[in-house]
């Protein structure tokens, strides 16, 4: 009876262990949101929000794609919207390249799916402590935009941060 508790909880340790080192302890924020049916409309707009404790640190930022074998461009351009303590608010046009020339996706392949994560801003530095939110929505021509399953947000500390 003592053997089987000792085992049970040896199994227990090794399984908390296991599953708190898969964290990074890094990472800000890294989500994701669905898209409905894989079709981006102008009215979906995704608002990831988070917490900055060290505005002596440097983060980077990267919006998380992910698009189906069938999407049709190369590219993808998306706005970001950015509100928070110390700045102004702000809207940039970025461009995400999902192909080359020759239609090979870029992406990390798993299925029919492709995943991406592109940085828009790198060492960035952030005016005040905080609650900032960030909004991504899809700037092409197609509305809506097909064959996008998910697109997200990723904020970590930079390597580089002292």
């Amino acid at each position: 009876m003592k053997k089987g508790l000792i085992l049970c909880f040896l199994m227990l340790w090794a399984s908390v262990q296991l599953f708190s080192g898969c964290t990074d302890r890094n990472t800000i924020i890294d989500q994701n949101s669905e898209i409905t049916g894989h079709n981006w409309t102008y009215l979906n707009r995704f608002k990831f929000t988070f917490k900055i404790d060290d505005e002596n640190a440097a983060y980077n930022l990267y919006v998380n794609l992910r698009v189906t074998g069938d999407y049709k461009y190369s590219n993808l351009f998306v706005l970001v919207s950015q509100t928070g303590p110390g700045i102004k608010d702000a809207v940039k046009r970025y461009e995400m390249k999902l192909a080359n020339k020759d239609g090979e996706w870029l992406g990390k392949g798993s299925g029919n799916l492709y995943s991406y994560q592109e940085p828009f801003l790198v060492n960035h530095k952030f005016a005040a402590k905080g609650t900032y939110t960030f909004i991504i929505e899809q700037n092409m021509r197609d509305n809506p935009l097909r064959e996008v399953s998910d697109v997200g947000l990723r904020v970590e500390k930079s390597p580089r941060t002292p």
